[in-house]
């Protein structure tokens, strides 16, 4: 069957992305085909896009992550039915109306969460589960710093950070941009291009400092990031909005307080279908509970791609955007 997706058959900007009918096999064993009803984008699509992460192959369909219903099951699929409402993030190919998707990546939706919700909540809030339910373990009385507290992730970080009784400190670009990390649980928000991100942080826990950093922004806040941490805390850099850090000197782990540092990722994570299922049914259970809400920017349709990652580029976004389909 022929479905409508983004193409891109050469890195660059945004322009690059085409729509175009690509031709989908029927699902093989252990396979589903899901009719997609919304993708999320998130920057990771961006590094794809520019060359930055490279593709198995190309062209390619960008897009990690979606959620739609399930329309045709291949031999061998035992736990899903035609109809059934799902989420799944995958290495590429979301950005599509339709597509193939091996039935132990999926996650059965509960009907109180839109195809919205779930498209903009897998990728995200999977990320925010292992960094705060695995990478660090936050329990209530911990300091968190959350850098670009108003993105995507920032803002379920912040949520859920706080639901697990910590104490948020959030960093931002505009007031604008700080109430929201506000709204989303943050104790005190640092506008980072007006303020002294470190000197702030030193003020607002007068001398302690924090317990972990997240960091998805990169190259513009290390390594004052890790001034913001106390003896023996730990720097998580999941992301690089910013760009790489480069030239990582393990010495400066030991000048600042015998720091801990990593650099997880979410493919690491859900490699195994047992430990998706289960981070899964976590952030499932926090959103339905009400504890987190999964904050969405922008809906767009797939025509107007280009113009979406445009938008993302030039941080003009907060929360999440969805392609609908």
């Amino acid at each position: 069957m022929l479905t409508k997706a983004v193409r891109v058959h050469a890195f660059g900007g945004p322009e690059v992305m085409q729509i175009e009918a690509v031709e989908l096999a029927s699902p093989g064993r252990g396979e589903v085909l899901v009719r997609n009803h919304a993708a999320g984008v998130n920057f990771v699509d961006v590094y794809f896009r520019n060359g930055h992460y490279k593709p198995a192959v190309m062209p390619f369909v960008p897009g990690r992550e979606a959620a739609g219903e399930i329309v045709e099951l291949g031999k061998g699929v035992k736990d899903f039915k035609v109809g059934d409402r799902v989420a799944y993030i995958a290495m590429l190919g979301c950005y599509a109306e339709a597509r193939v998707v091996a039935a132990d990546r999926l996650v059965k939706l509960p009907k109180s969460i839109s195809y919205d919700t779930a498209a903009a909540m897998m990728l995200k809030g999977l990320t925010a589960q292992y960094l705060l339910r695995q990478t660090f373990k936050v329990k209530a009385g911990d300091t968190v710093l959350v850098q670009a507290a108003a993105g995507g992730v920032g803002l379920i970080l912040c949520q859920w950070a706080k639901a697990l009784g910590a104490t948020v400190i959030g960093t931002a670009g505009t007031p604008e941009k700080a109430k929201l990390a506000k709204q989303a649980g943050a104790a005190k928000v640092i506008l980072y291009r007006d303020e002294d991100v470190v000197a702030r942080v030193k003020a607002i826990t007068k001398g302690k400092l924090c317990d972990v950093v997240y960091d998805g922004v990169g190259k513009t806040t290390f390594p004052a990031s890790l001034d913001c941490l106390r003896p023996r805390g730990m720097f998580v850099s999941f992301g690089s909005a910013s760009g790489a850090i480069e030239g990582f000197d393990l010495g400066l782990l030991a000048k600042k307080g015998s720091l801990f540092a990593t650099r997880p990722t979410l493919d690491d994570h859900i490699r195994a279908p047992a430990d998706l299922a289960k981070m899964a049914r976590d952030l499932l259970r926090v959103v339905a509970s009400g504890a987190v809400h999964v904050p969405l920017h922008a809906t767009a349709p797939l025509d107007d791609v280009v113009a979406v990652h445009r938008s993302l580029e030039n941080r003009e976004t907060t929360g999440s955007t969805v392609l609908t389909l």
